[in-house]
């Protein structure tokens, strides 16, 4: 008897900074201003990542910055962090990862997770086939004036977004925050707006020129009559 082979998307919330006491104190530094300044509680900071199950191979999909040495880690996107004018340096590059057989780094630490996404092959497929697709937009900046700057969680959302998963219903562990995420929902929903409406035009266009050429089938006969 053989076994199905189930396709699936987990997600795994890890604390932002896990293993790295910088980035870590940097991120509460950053979390004590933006609750000071819309005046809320502080919340918990996390950095999503996804593992996937595609026939039998596992992957792992995550936004991290470049490092200085290691083996390949199935890169398709690079960007810049801060400014486009600081790309050429790898302390201000990130990478996307699809890495097959990968590790997320510091997923002991990961808080309420797995969470199950999707185990729809189709979903999976389409996951897959976006990742080369992710905009390079500029971490830490907020260019598509979405309200949020963009971040590694706003790649996954995009990615999760486009791909049809029910992005309103993933929740965060309880207190916690995701920074970049609500931009990453808003980019994917604009660009599936402007889809619609590109075949819009094209289907509308398609009519039209299909409505013409039975008008000239229909006035050919009468003008063939009139000459005999």
């Amino acid at each position: 008897m053989t076994t199905a082979i189930r396709d699936s998307i987990d997600l795994y919330w890890l604390p932002l900074g896990a293993g790295g006491h910088s980035v870590r104190m940097n991120g509460r530094v950053f979390e004590a201003v933006q609750a000071w300044r819309t005046n809320r509680p502080r919340a918990a900071l996390y950095h999503a990542a996804l593992e996937v199950e595609s026939d039998g191979t596992r992957l792992v999909i995550e936004f991290a910055p470049v490092p200085r040495h290691g083996v390949d880690r199935g890169v398709t996107v690079t960007g810049a962090v801060g400014s486009r004018l600081l790309r050429g340096f790898r302390l201000f590059t990130y990478e996307l990862r699809c890495w097959r057989d990968g590790v997320i780094p510091d997923v002991n630490e990961a808080v309420a997770s797995p969470l199950r996404v999707s185990d729809d092959p189709a979903v999976v497929q389409r996951l897959l086939a976006l990742v080369p697709s992710v905009p390079p937009h500029v971490w830490g900046r907020d260019e598509l004036a979405t309200g949020e700057m963009w971040t590694s969680n706003s790649a996954i959302s995009w990615l999760l977004a486009c791909s049809g998963v029910a992005v309103d219903a993933v929740s965060l562990p309880p207190g916690g925050r995701a920074p970049g995420w609500d931009a990453g929902v808003i980019a994917a929903r604009r660009e599936q707006r402007r889809s619609q409406l590109r075949l819009a035009r094209a289907l509308t266009s398609k009519c039209a020129a299909g409505a013409a050429a039975d008008a000239v089938q229909a006035v050919a006969p009468t003008t063939e009559a009139a000459h005999e």
